[in-house]
């Protein structure tokens, strides 16, 4: 793959040999409705990081629980260094030595490091109490064999989600498996967390031991992976070695067409009329005085680095945390919100970047989630819901967003990532929001549906919809503002329109201390800030 812009002291391992450790022949699987594997197959070398590929919905998360016994195959075989495997359950996968790391924690927030990594196999006391010194002195020997910045005995709420990744890590690891399945454990990492995990991966990669390697993050598989397998609606595509392949190439073969790679945002006008203002917006613990404007139309992104307050910014918007200070004036009304619901009376939705546990009744289905925020105004009369008019309106959704699933009844968690974000997508045009907050839109969603939630959030501004953009993706803020406000330390630094926003000049703002210049500094200039490593 293209690794011009990578270090190369993370260059793949390289040492991987040529014996497989893993492999998967013909495996089909079915659930009521779809065809989620077929004929898919899979080989997983000794030492080595094998990357796994695909568009949400492709198969990846179906084929890892089928090797690790959370679901059967209906078909197709699984072997390990040439043995028939037969795995009847996720404890029976850990003990024929397979772990697996999910997208999504499982982990006991209340609970120590210590008491999450050994669950269930505590050391006991005359074989019924606890053991708390045997059990941080286990815990803290397998923090440091790994290396881990974790003390055994905090509690996992008290942690950074990095922190928390790597007790998920520890856990796994502590078991001894001999195949590690990663599944997005980057998802919520910033680079140099990243560089950190991807640092313990090598270290747990032996001639005995392998990886499969689960990632969005198309950069990631040059640094880490010696190949890559694609593959796309539930079929295996091809496998192929990074340091032979571009990541355009591997894109290409994930969605089954070519994605314009340079594509720019889309019908970028200074003439529209103001609909938003926001002055003096400040909070007690971390806004000062932060003002902008946000046109009819217009898509405006935020960007800044990780603790720059882009998201504190949505949130008091829309009443999540308190203001101090500040107006908010909305089509020349000002505005004083007080809570979520508020700010969606006043026309003002927010999408959260956790969709799953901010924006969607994940157990219940399409229909019923695009109905939730405006449930009473247009889906209810005498008291009475209308479930007719609910299953309509949602089916003119689903159509129109091109959702894929097999019916708007579908219970939203068994939709991939994409479709869920537009199911949130979906609930807020039901209730007619002239102000839409996207935060982080597109995270966890792969290169595919990207494209779809671009075409989608270009066409509700040309709709004359107003979008706010939040996103960590410096390319995706470049790719989808109309203009980009920068923010560092809780206030604007700086404000580009299109044709002069660059990643350099987006993070020159990012970088400047408040109060210092903001005209950016030449590309020569050798007083400019130097560029540190970019987060949320």
């Amino acid at each position: 793959m293209d690794a011009t812009s990578q270090d190369t002291s993370d260059a793949p391992r390289g040492g991987a040999g040529e014996r497989t450790l893993l492999s998967v022949e013909g495996v089909t699987k079915s659930f009521p409705g779809v065809r989620a594997l077929d004929g898919m197959r899979l080989d997983l070398r000794h030492g080595e990081a094998l990357a796994l590929v695909g568009e949400n919905g492709a198969g990846k998360s179906t084929l890892m629980k089928l090797l690790t016994g959370i679901h059967t195959p209906d078909t197709g075989s699984f072997f390990l260094d040439g043995e028939p495997l037969h795995v009847t359950g996720p404890r029976h996968a850990r003990e024929q030595g397979i772990g697996i790391i999910h997208q999504e924690f499982n982990l006991m927030p209340d609970l120590t490091v210590a008491q999450n990594i050994f669950i269930g196999r505590e050391p006991r006391k005359a074989g019924f109490m606890l053991d708390h010194r045997a059990l941080n002195s286990r815990a803290q020997e397998l923090i440091d064999r790994l290396a881990l910045p974790l003390d055994p005995r905090r509690t996992v709420a008290s942690l950074t989600v990095a922190q928390q990744q790597m007790v998920e890590i520890a856990k796994a690891l502590s078991h001894d498996p001999r195949v590690l399945i990663m599944d997005e454990p980057t998802a919520a990492l910033n680079d140099a967390e990243v560089r950190t995990l991807h640092q313990l991966i090598r270290r747990f990669l032996r001639p005995e031991t392998g990886v499969v390697y689960i990632s969005h993050r198309m950069e990631e598989l040059t640094s880490l992976c010696d190949r890559v397998t694609v593959i796309r609606d539930g079929r295996y595509v091809e496998t192929l070695r990074t340091d032979q392949v571009s990541t355009q190439e591997v894109i290409a073969r994930m969605v089954g067409r070519e994605l314009d790679a340079k594509a720019g945002p889309q019908n970028v006008r200074q003439d529209r009329e103001t609909l938003l203002s926001v002055s003096g917006l400040s909070t007690k613990a971390l806004l000062d005085d932060v003002t902008f404007e946000l046109r009819e139309g217009e898509i405006l992104g935020f960007a800044g680095l990780m603790g720059a307050g882009r998201t504190e910014v949505a949130r008091a918007l829309v009443g999540a945390d308190p203001v101090t200070s500040g107006t908010v004036t909305l089509r020349g009304r000002r505005l004083r919100i007080t809570n979520p619901a508020h700010a969606a009376r006043h026309g003002i939705g927010y999408l959260s970047e956790d969709r799953k546990q901010l924006g969607l009744l994940v157990e219940d289905g399409v229909d019923t989630n695009m109905a939730l925020s405006s449930l009473k105004e247009r889906f209810t009369s005498f008291g009475f819901v209308r479930d007719r008019a609910i299953r309509s309106r949602a089916e003119e959704l689903v159509a129109a967003l091109r959702i894929r699933t097999p019916s708007v009844g579908q219970t939203v968690k068994n939709l991939s990532g994409g479709n869920q974000q537009k199911v949130v997508i979906a609930k807020w045009l039901v209730k007619e929001c002239d102000v839409l907050i996207f935060d982080e839109p597109t995270r966890g969603i792969d290169v595919g549906a990207k494209e779809e939630i671009y075409r989608l959030l270009n066409e509700l501004a040309q709709q004359g919809k107003s979008l706010i953009v939040i996103s960590s993706e410096l390319p995706e803020v470049l790719r989808m503002a109309h203009r980009v406000l920068v923010m560092a330390e809780g206030r604007v630094t700086g404000e580009l329109a299109a044709h002069e926003a660059t990643q350099e000049q987006v993070m020159h703002y990012a970088t400047l201390r408040p109060g210092a210049p903001t005209a950016p500094a030449a590309a020569h200039d050798s007083t400019r800030p130097r560029i540190p490593e970019a987060g949320k």
